[in-house]
Formats: structure tokens, C-alpha cells, sequence
């Protein structure tokens, strides 16, 4: 007798990738530090990876600390991890951080540039220890990096 496979179909992951102030600005904005990637070409190379991984990804950037606070609580429920670059709400946002903490979603904290190379304001993170980890300095490929490793640690918590 031919063994019986099961037919339930695995869920897809779901991501929400948050990007704080002036991220909006990506490419034009200080391309030495930060690269000439535009958000939306770093946003298109993500689907198109979610995709080959059978991931969903919601995007949100926004300049305001409240808009970004909102999107984290309306991911409860849906995300199964978030990717963020909080940018400079990075060192300033105790409410960013108590979001993340209080949705108690994984969260991967991302940069595109090394921000402990950087100014000494810029060393303190105050997501980092609610983060699962912290990917800094890599460009564009941060972002991907996050997501892989968003979707790693989902993976492994399922088996």
C-alpha cells in the first residue's frame, strides 16, 4: 500500500520589513554612506527573494516614530517576524523599542551602514536587546541578510 502524504500545505512566512526616517531618501541621499540603492530597489529585490522562498513581506517607511509604532502593533497576529532599520529612532526611540518588545514578534534589527564605525551618538541602540540580532554595515545586502535570517530562525523554531 502506497504511503500517505500529507496534504496539509505549509503556510508561507510572513515579514514586516519597517523603515524609519529619511530611508525614503535611499540612492540620492549620502550614496557613500549608505549606497545608491533606492528603498524601492531594495524592496524589489526582497520580494522577489520572499517569493523563491514562499514568504510574504508587507513594507512600511515612514518618517514618523507613531506610524512605524502602529505598524508593529497591527502586525500582531499577522507577521511572524519583522526586519527593521529603524534608522535614526535607532538611539532615540524608547517607544519603537517597547513596541517590539510588548508585539513580541522576532525581530531582526538591520543597517545599511556600520553605525559603531560611525559617530559615537550613533554606537547605542536601544532595539538591540529586544532584537533576536542585529545585521549593520553591509549596504543594501543587510536588508536580504535580515531577511534570510528572519526566515532561518522561523524555519528552525518549526522543527
Amino acid at each position: 500500500m502506497p504511503s500517505r502524504r500529507s496534504t496539509k500545505v505549509a503556510e508561507a512566512k510572513r515579514l514586516l520589513i519597517l523603515n524609519g526616517p529619511n530611508l525614503n531618501l535611499l540612492g540620492p541621499r549620502e550614496p557613500n554612506q549608505y549606497g545608491r540603492h533606492t528603498l524601492k530597489e531594495i524592496e524589489d529585490q526582497l520580494r522577489s527573494y520572499a517569493a523563491s522562498r514562499g514568504a510574504e513581506l508587507r513594507f512600511v517607511q515612514s518618517n514618523h516614530e507613531g506610524v512605524l509604532i502602529d505598524a508593529i502593533q497591527n502586525a500582531i497576529g499577522w507577521a511572524d517576524a519583522i526586519v527593521v532599520n529603524p534608522a535614526a529612532l535607532t538611539h532615540t526611540s524608547v517607544g519603537l523599542r517597547d513596541a517590539i518588545l510588548a508585539a513580541n514578534i522576532p525581530t531582526v534589527e538591520v543597517h545599511l551602514s556600520n553605525i559603531y564605525r560611525r559617530e559615537e551618538f550613533r554606537h547605542q541602540s536601544l532595539i538591540a536587546d529586544v532584537a533576536i540580532g542585529q545585521i549593520t554595515g553591509f549596504g543594501a545586502f543587510s536588508y536580504l541578510l535580515g531577511v534570510q535570517a528572519a526566515l532561518h530562525l522561523l524555519e528552525k523554531g518549526r522543527s
